[in-house]
Order: C-alpha cells, then structure tokens, then sequence
C-alpha cells in the first residue's frame, strides 16, 4: 500500500470519518482559511489514481468512498515501524509511552480489557 502524503492522509481521514463524500463536502471539514477547491479535487484525484477512493457519477459531479480502510491503511503504516522502532514488539511499544507519561493507568487498564476480551473471542 502506497504511502500517503500529509495532504492526502489528511483527505482520507475526512472521507473516512463522512463515509461518501463530494469535493465540496470535504472542503467543509477544513477550518479557515480553507485550502481552494480545485487543490482538495486535484488531491482527491490523486488518491482515486492510487487506489484509495473509488466514486459515483452524478451529472457532472462526483462522490467519492473509500475502498481502503482506515484499518487496513493504520496497519500497513504502523506495522513497519512499529518493527523497525519497537523490535515488533507491542510490550515494547506500551512501555515507551509509560516511560513517557504518556498513558495512564486507566488507559492501560482498558488495553489489558481489550486484550483479555480478544482472548474471549479467540476462544468461541
């Protein structure tokens, strides 16, 4: 999967959160001063020429949706360096932000619930 740039991670994350969304839709979600709406559609195309959006005709105009998932692309980003920074290792990512303050121990508290729900799950 293709590496995104900030601009069109940015856009995805806006797609992603609407579900379908037309260009102008997605210049809403932006605060001001808002990027030019020929800019976000240029970008957009981009993405669709990537492989990440997919759309709908409607006259003239376009909506676009993912066919990627936020999942699917948060994993093929965090999975390398998460590998190269932490030996691949969750423990070892989970004790950097305790080192660091942070993550508290509610947080903690709900990974281990998470985990301990999985195993449940693994289990039916």
């Amino acid at each position: 999967m293709e590496k995104l740039t900030d601009r069109e991670e940015e856009i995805m994350m806006i797609i992603w959160e609407l579900k379908q969304a037309f260009v102008k839709e997605v210049r809403a979600q932006f605060p001001d001063p808002k990027p030019h709406i020929n800019t976000i559609a240029t970008v957009i195309r981009k993405l669709e020429n990537k492989g990440y959006l997919d759309h709908e005709d409607f006259g003239s105009v376009f909506r676009f949706y993912p066919i990627i998932s936020k999942e699917a692309y948060t994993k093929s980003q965090l999975s390398p360096k998460m590998a190269r920074l932490f030996g691949n290792s969750f423990k070892n990512v989970v004790a950097f932000f305790a080192k660091e303050d942070k993550i508290t121990k509610d947080e903690l508290q709900e990974i281990i619930d998470m985990i301990e729900k999985g195993e449940e799950n693994q289990n039916k």
